[in-house]
């Protein structure tokens, strides 16, 4: 795929314009967004992604297989993405962010999200363009991951684990909120306020769901340009579908074990990929096994998607007849904020 360095120049220009427009037209002016906003946002955005996907296509030297690329890419990264919200949506709560500040608190957590998988990306083309080998490690470690996304998700708090129990004891904290400020000086000192603590702990989460979507995708392509455009699309419109299925995602509770099954898939892939390809001279005397079978894009596309459907579907029902178990005995459900009160 030949990707120009004034194609790669264009695309970073709009991306980060797209960033500035959403920072001055919509979280500048702390409010919270209506349903409606959310929607049309949100819509745009999913829109344009799906868009550029085609365009790809379309491109001279590029095409539909690129494109396949992209859109198995994308439905990774938006899945992932999401998952990440529910852990964002934990930790606002966790801090009792006020809701007309969590735009802000959303929008520096989905810049610092691109800007660390923009330096994995970078580091991760540089080691798959001299290192063969290197697929065996990613591969390994999306096995590793899907364990953990299906057995160990949910099982600690982002606001009150051991990296900011440290970050306190560092840090001279406030006990309450001054606005959107992050300092504020008290008696001839400065302290810190919780909405710093927030974008600290938003900032490690970003950094640990990095590790997981950057060899994610690179099991599906080879190609920095679709994994950096990917993972954009994929963070843009994030702010507004926060707000929009804020309601929806404690509801999802198979999300975590059916983003599990696409990682454990994507990391078989990475692993036939690699023994494909080998180099390895413990491994068949350092010759490729060719015998063994590459996934082809489109099936790869084809697993993904339908693991998404069966993933919310199947969480849908389940909540749903919780919720009606619920309502025929009288016990109330409640969200995760509103349990966090309770407690």
């Amino acid at each position: 795929m030949e990707i120009t360095p004034l194609v790669w120049g264009i695309t970073i220009a709009v991306t980060i314009a797209f960033f500035v427009y959403e920072f001055f037209a919509h979280v500048r002016k702390p409010h919270e967004p209506s349903v409606g906003e959310s929607a049309r946002w949100s819509a745009f955005y999913i829109g344009l992604a799906l868009l550029f996907g085609v365009v790809i296509g379309f491109v001279p030297g590029w095409g539909w297989v690129y494109s396949g690329e992209y859109f198995a890419g994308y439905l990774t990264e938006k899945a992932l993405s999401i998952d990440n919200l529910f852990v964002f949506l934990i930790v606002m709560a966790g801090f009792a962010v006020p809701k007309i500040y969590q735009q802000k608190v959303l929008m520096i957590g989905i810049v610092i999200a691109l800007i660390m998988r923009g330096g994995f990306i970078a580091v991760g083309a540089a080691l798959i363009e001299n290192f063969s080998w290197i697929f065996y490690i990613f591969g390994a470690l999306l096995l590793f991951l899907a364990y953990r996304q299906a057995f160990a998700h949910g099982d600690s708090d982002p606001a009150n684990g051991r990296f900011m129990q440290f970050v306190r004891r560092i840090l001279p904290v406030s006990d309450e909120y001054n606005g959107d400020k992050l300092t504020v000086k008290k008696g001839g000192k400065r302290f810190v306020t919780p909405m710093l603590l927030v974008i600290v702990a938003i900032g490690f989460v970003d950094l640990i769901f990095a590790v997981d979507s950057i060899p994610a995708i690179y099991g599906l392509t080879n190609e920095a340009y679709i994994v950096f455009t990917a993972n954009a699309f994929a963070l843009m419109g994030l702010r507004q579908l926060y707000f929009l299925i804020g309601g929806l995602l404690e509801r999802l509770v198979y999300l975590a074990q059916g983003l599990a099954v696409i990682l454990a898939f994507i990391g078989v892939k990475l692993l036939f990929h690699a023994l494909h390809v080998n180099e390895l001279p413990f491994i068949n005397g350092g010759e490729p096994l060719l015998w063994v079978p590459e996934i082809p894009i489109w099936l790869s596309l084809l697993f993904i998607a339908a693991t998404i459907v069966v993933a919310t579907v199947a969480s849908l029902a389940k909540t749903r007849r919780d919720d009606a178990k619920a309502l025929a005995s009288g016990t109330p459900t409640s969200t995760p904020e509103q349990k966090k009160e309770h407690s």
